[in-house]
């Protein structure tokens, strides 16, 4: 197999090193497309190129790794390579959650597959899984911790006491995180990944705008505090399941009681349970972030490659359900710094209220619909989680 690169960031560096350490993967590199021509690198410059068609117009070239970090540019790169007989590999998640509709038209007119199990919960086989294992199964929930970069954050902060402040620049030391973490700490980018196993686990396309996301980036010590007085840690996670004909999901951080299933899921590791009426409940985890486990995801679609594989979204062809969260009733906890701060008509029901000189809060019951057009969302003072 002959391979062509599109970025040399971390992903594609982690690519580099596990296709030179491995011995069963007989794959060649034979040019690496970048945007930056003078950033030193750690290998040969004649692999390197800044024309995008030394590579999508080679005839040798039967494999296109796509792992840029922009959207557009992603796309264009992916469809081309497979309108021209190429296979596509990719770990844009991003781009992957908003054009996966067209993504699996280009398949299904083409015939060329494209994968990209590197876009979601990074080294966990999870999309295979989903393709291969349960493709007959009747899954009823999908949930995970899916972002390696907060769940570092968050295991700072609860086993080492330190701030949330604190934590993050840890990660960002350390390579886990970006300069600008909104996509990690706002929770978008497990969003994205949850858009695309609601399509592997129920067959239901998803626009991600219709997926309500929260992060870690206004949690307080005052939260914190409030965690640990209920026994909890908190997590960032994402959830789908389906009820009847619908299918519901968010993504938002959640108290999760110390020694449950979660809360032993630490430092930059993911992690994702399954529930099913044949195979009940099943959790796999893995690294979350990372060049090495990353770049093994993609090397794993390379493989696969040689046997011609590719996603035949077979829920897809069974699905009957559509995506519909509004109604979904979830239980939220709620931090405010004063009264009126929070509509307390946007609940259906308040369970707990408690105010004091350090912070104010109450938990109640409130749909997904009404959370998502909240006007106290945008109030900096605010922040929720759910319980």
């Amino acid at each position: 197999m002959t391979i062509g690169i599109f970025g040399f960031g971390c992903v594609g560096q982690g690519l580099w090193q596990v296709l030179h350490e491995t011995k069963g993967v007989r794959a060649d590199i034979k040019k690496i497309c970048i945007k930056n021509p003078d950033k030193p690198r750690p290998i040969d410059a004649a692999y390197f190129t800044t024309d995008p068609a030394q590579i999508l117009d080679d005839p040798d070239i039967d494999i296109v790794v796509e792992l840029t970090d922009d959207p557009e540019a992603a796309f264009s790169i992916a469809s081309r390579a497979m309108r021209q007989g190429k296979a596509v590999v990719s770990a844009n998640k991003k781009m992957i959650a908003y054009r996966l509709p067209e993504l699996y038209q280009i398949q299904q007119e083409t015939g060329q597959p494209f994968l990209y199990e590197a876009s979601c919960a990074a080294s966990i086989p999870i999309i295979r899984n989903l393709e291969e294992y349960y493709d007959n199964d009747l899954l009823t929930s999908v949930e995970g911790i899916l972002n390696g970069t907060t769940n570092y954050i968050l295991t700072k902060i609860f086993s080492e006491n330190l701030g949330y402040a604190e934590a993050l620049k840890q990660a960002q030391t350390l390579g886990f995180a970006e300069s600008n973490p909104k996509m990690d700490v706002e929770g978008f980018d497990a969003k994205f990944q949850l858009c695309i196993l609601i399509l592997h686990a129920f067959g239901v396309f998803v626009e991600p705008d219709e997926v309500l996301n929260w992060g870690i980036h206004r949690l307080s010590d005052f939260d914190i505090r409030q965690a640990r007085s209920r026994g909890c840690e908190i997590k960032l996670v994402a959830r789908c399941f389906r009820q009847g004909d619908r299918v519901s999901g968010w993504c938002l951080p959640k108290f999760v009681p110390v020694g449950a299933r979660f809360s032993t899921i630490n430092n930059e590791y993911n992690a994702v349970s399954l529930e099913s009426a044949f195979t009940e409940t099943q959790t796999f985890v893995g690294k979350g972030a990372g060049a090495a486990p990353t770049g093994c995801a993609v090397l794993s679609d390379i493989s696969a490659l040689r046997y011609h594989y590719k996603y035949e979204y077979r829920k897809f062809a069974q699905n009957t359900a559509k995506f519909d969260s509004d109604t979904t009733e979830i239980n939220l906890y709620v931090r405010y710094q004063q009264e009126g701060d929070v509509d307390r008509a946007d609940f259906t029901e308040i369970s707990e209220h408690y105010a004091s000189n350090a912070g104010n809060f109450l938990i109640g019951k409130i749909s997904l619909g009404k959370l998502k057009n909240a006007a106290w969302l945008n109030n900096e003072q605010v922040n929720f989680l759910a319980i």
